[in-house]
């Protein structure tokens, strides 16, 4: 396989760790080794019985067993962990995927999300949100693309990086659609829980369809992006013999601790989600009142779930221009939509973190320094 550099996540790597203020992140505040402890009293003894051996491959039982309680319709035998939810995309698609074989996969995307089929010789038919229709997206152009080579639909809801979430009228409508047709259907659903209103949240594709495979991982919602603990699960269980051996070449197991702590956060879920959940609809206040304040400069689409939205930039400078001006000046980093391979105009912008309040404030000095005309 030969496969094009991941765009967004080498401009982490090059600018993430040398920057005062990251607003661009997608994960939620995270904890340290101290606080995840603290969540229960005989954790400290737990975890000094943790067995630094392999570990199985498929996953520990229990963790496996609480995630399985995510879902409505999944055992733990129906659940596989990786080391991130990356590893699970990418072990997914070598399987299921041929050359030839046809995608039709929700764009703007993450780049794995499309990328490892294009690297496998598959053709994909890039399935546009509307700005214009607050990232909708046009399920008659999803049908109209179905040829007899169409072998996934790809989905992420909530969106990244738009927050966009659907109804779940359109949702069923769009599992009813690949199941007439008999298509796979991979649904990355890293940022579930995440819904501004619990009433919105939408089922699991896993819990819907058989031929669905569910992406989920600790590191959004959750924000323990340091364990590098994903899953898939599938109600498949062909395909999920075929997942479960392709592993063998990837990382074989995942780490002892990774799986103690994230098994430990999943006991905990709901105290970290609503903590979570807190520290984004504070910051979401902020943001609203921000981008109607500067409404010349940006245009702004509030989302409905997740820890990330995509404005706009409505003046004359490039994105690209913007956010590195940006960088440089008040040390703040933003995500341009050239890394999602999307235009020039707009970027993502991350909430979930303690310190946006701070970073939002460098980036308002910006504006006021360098785009006194619009103000």
């Amino acid at each position: 396989m030969r496969i094009k550099n991941f765009k967004l996540e080498e401009y982490f790597a090059k600018y993430e760790f040398n920057v005062e203020y990251s607003l661009c992140s997608s994960d939620c505040e995270s904890f340290s080794v101290d606080e995840l402890l603290t969540l229960e009293k005989e954790s400290i003894d737990d975890l000094k019985k943790v067995w630094l051996g392999y570990t199985e491959s498929t996953g520990n039982p229990l963790l496996r067993e609480k995630i399985s309680q995510i879902y409505s319709n999944i055992n733990p035998e129906e659940v596989i962990v990786f080391s991130g939810a990356e590893e699970a995309i990418f072990v997914l698609m070598n399987v299921l995927l041929n050359k030839d074989d046809h995608l039709i996969v929700q764009y703007p995307a993450y780049q794995s999300l499309y990328e490892i089929a294009t690297a496998i010789g598959c053709k994909v038919t890039k399935w546009l949100m509307d700005e214009e229709k607050h990232w909708e997206l046009n399920l008659q152009f999803l049908e109209s693309s179905i040829t007899s080579s169409t072998k996934c639909i790809v989905v992420n809801f909530p969106h990244n990086p738009s927050g966009f979430l659907p109804t779940k009228d359109f949702y069923k409508k769009l599992i009813n659609i690949a199941q007439e047709h008999n298509i796979y259907l991979l649904s990355d659903e890293v940022y579930k829980f995440l819904e501004y209103v619990k009433a919105d949240r939408l089922p699991s594709a896993c819990d819907l369809y058989d031929k669905s495979c569910s992406i989920g991982v600790m590191s959004k919602s959750y924000g323990l992006a340091g364990l590098r603990i994903g899953w898939l699960a599938t109600r498949d269980k062909a395909l999920y013999k075929k997942i479960a051996s392709f592993k063998n070449y990837t990382t074989i197991c995942n780490s002892a601790l990774s799986e103690f702590f994230a098994i430990l956060a999943l006991r905990n879920r709901n105290k970290i989600l609503k903590r979570n959940l807190e520290i984004i609809n504070r910051n979401l206040i902020l943001l609203d009142s921000f981008f109607n304040k500067y409404d010349k400069i940006f245009a702004w689409i509030k989302p409905r779930a997740g820890s990330i939205a995509f404005p706009r930039l409505l003046i004359g400078d490039t994105v690209e221009d913007f956010c590195l001006g940006l960088l440089k000046e008040k040390s703040v980093l933003l995500m341009p939509s050239t890394n999602y391979e999307y235009g020039n105009r707009h970027f993502r912008i991350g909430f979930g973190r303690k310190n946006m309040p701070e970073a939002l404030q460098k980036l308002e000095e910006y504006l006021k320094e360098q785009y006194k005309e619009y103000l």
